[in-house]
């Protein structure tokens, strides 16, 4: 009996089904690797946009402290240490306080109190600067005690107050404010004058317009007091 002859492995029909089955398999995983190896075009942009966006908190806190250090060295510039005065620049507003709560003063005239004590120009200066006086109102104050001594015609009382060293500004501000009748000021001072020596009643009038009355205040002055 012949011996059957076997057919070659290639031959048979279940060698190409395996082989069908690997090439599938092979094209599946082959494809999936490329896909697993494509980058995220989402993920990628997410994470691009992310990293060019700073952080806001950490731009607020750096905003907050530029404004605090700002702030504070602004403060401290403004304020002048009370330990960095001298001794002289002490003293010297402590007196210029102290001259202003009994008289009234003009800045320069403060200035010249100050040094008649022996204050040096500069400490009498910041004296001056930092006493905290209302010069207007100190001017004021001079021409309600010059009005408590004796009568002024408006313009007389302005130069009264310039040759106590106030300013024109501060001089009228005094005379318009005071609340003076300027002709009962003509009448007392025509009673001055007649107590004194005697006047004809143009002499009187003349005197008294040469004194910075007008012509009507002297005119009432005299009329005042008997002419």
């Amino acid at each position: 009996m012949e011996e059957k002859k076997k057919k070659p492995i290639f031959k048979r029909w279940w060698f190409w089904a395996i082989i069908v089955v690997i090439a599938i398999g092979a094209l599946g995983s082959g494809g999936s690797d490329d896909d697993s190896k494509k980058p995220d075009s989402s993920s990628t942009s997410s994470v691009s946009t992310s990293s060019s966006i700073p952080d806001q908190s950490q731009q607020d806190k750096q905003d907050v402290d530029t404004s605090v250090d700002e702030s504070a060295g602004s403060s401290s510039a403004q304020q002048e240490p009370a330990d960095k005065l001298t001794i002289g620049q002490k003293n010297a507003l402590s007196s210029a306080k102290n001259y202003l709560s009994f008289s009234a003063f003009s800045y320069e005239g403060l200035i010249k109190q100050l040094e008649f004590e022996k204050y040096s120009t500069e400490d009498a200066t910041y004296a001056a600067d930092n006493c905290g006086a209302d010069w207007n109102e100190q001017a004021l104050k001079s021409a309600g005690s010059y009005l408590d001594m004796s009568a002024f015609s408006y313009s007389g009382l302005i130069k009264q107050l310039e040759f106590e060293k106030y300013t024109t500004e501060q001089a009228t501000y005094a005379a318009d404010n005071c609340g003076a009748d300027w002709n009962e000021q003509a009448a007392k001072s025509a009673k001055s004058y007649l107590d004194m020596s005697s006047f004809s009643r143009e002499s009187l009038i003349q005197q008294l317009e040469f004194e910075g009355f007008t012509n009507e205040q002297a005119a009432y002055g005299a009329e005042q007091n008997g002419y």
